[in-house]
């Protein structure tokens, strides 16, 4: 099991740690629900120091990224952050992720945890033009301060102008008294905020320094259970869950991530895939009778009929019922469609509604 560079700190706060993607990680502090309400009207503090961090340098950096991810990266700019995905061979994903462009000869990808070997692989894999590339995930810490009230809590820390910042871009620059700091806005909880990449060896007085700064605004630890109910809420996909290595992106609705205006691994299969149409799509829907849906759950028709399974699914905190997503037969994914989970050998109704569930 790795620790990050914090563990000791959420340990001696009273944290419940379990092991997530090989990482003794802190599940949740005071409990899910104060932690959800915590980020959705104020503002809280999660560790994402496992999440993989690489650099990709060089005149062909550009060329690389392009080849691998299905988003269009020369559309980018300095400062400019994008949400891409690895497609890989058999029309799935090995993962989805960031593109931080530094400058035109410098990149920042930040990938999930539990892929960090098997992207790097898979990027070198196609690295035939001798990208440098650097993988900094085990030096690199990174705090995600969520949040409504996170500008205001943060803004005496540095003189970037929190405020003004746009969703999904990011600066680099001087934040609690260290310089080099990468500062971004970009957020997996649709509640506002930044991400904070910094040094091992500098995490832990940031941390004191954003808890102190927040101590007006009544900041919070937050566990990485919050972090799943509030992504859930937003429709955010989650590897592993919602999208794998058998999920096309097409599939999972990430068409918008998917840029035909270039080649890219298997982008003639997804292509054809995009044009012919798909026979399963990603849905949300929320419970009409009680109950809550679970991942692998079976979706079914009121005759019993298996269309689908649920891939993720929770009783939302913000809104005071269950909810959840999977994948559906074509047929069954419009919206105010009437489906059914499997729940202990019992048809539990719901329905079909748009993304994102928490408006």
């Amino acid at each position: 099991m790795k620790n990050t560079a914090l563990t000791d700190k959420h340990i001696s706060l009273g944290a419940k740690m379990v092991p997530f993607a090989g990482y003794n990680m802190p599940v949740q502090y005071e409990g899910i629900n104060i932690e959800h309400a915590t980020v959705r009207n104020g503002v809280g503090v999660f560790d994402v120091s496992h999440m993989g961090e690489f650099i990709l340098k060089g005149e062909k950096a550009l060329d690389l990224i392009q080849r691998v991810t299905s988003n269009d990266a020369s559309k980018l700019y300095d400062g400019k952050v994008q949400y891409s995905c690895l497609p890989n061979e058999d029309g799935g994903i090995v993962d989805d992720l960031l593109v931080y462009k530094i400058n035109d000869l410098t990149y920042m990808l930040v990938v999930n945890a539990s892929n960090i070997d098997k992207d790097w692989n898979w990027i070198q894999k196609y690295n035939t033009e001798d990208v440098e590339m650097h993988n900094i995930s085990d030096k690199t810490s990174l705090l995600a301060i969520q949040g409504p009230k996170a500008a205001d809590a943060l803004q005496s820390l540095t003189e970037i102008d929190l405020a003004g910042m746009e969703y999904y871009t990011f600066v680099k620059g001087r934040f609690a008294g260290f310089d080099n700091v990468v500062v971004s806005a970009t957020g997996y909880t649709g509640a506002g905020g930044f991400e904070i990449y910094c040094e091992n060896e500098q995490v832990d007085a940031i941390w004191n320094a954003i808890f102190e700064a927040g101590k007006a605004y009544n900041i919070k630890p937050i566990g990485l259970a919050a972090r799943d109910t509030l992504r859930l809420e937003m429709g955010f996909c989650l590897y592993g869950n919602d999208i794998d290595d058998t999920t096309s992106p097409i599939e999972a609705g990430l068409g918008w991530v998917t840029k035909f205006s270039k080649k890219f691994t298997n982008s003639e299969a997804l292509l054809a895939q995009k044009e012919a149409g798909v026979t399963k799509k990603l849905i949300g829907f929320e419970m009409i009778d009680r109950g809550i849906p679970r991942h692998d759950y079976q979706i079914v028709t009121e005759t019993g009929a298996v269309i689908g399974k649920v891939t993720s699914g929770t009783q939302s905190p913000s809104l005071q019922k269950a909810i959840g997503m999977g994948y559906v037969e074509k047929a069954y994914a419009k919206e105010g469609n009437e489906i059914f989970i499997s729940i202990r050998n019992q048809q539990i109704k719901a329905k079909v509604v748009k993304f994102p569930f928490y408006k």
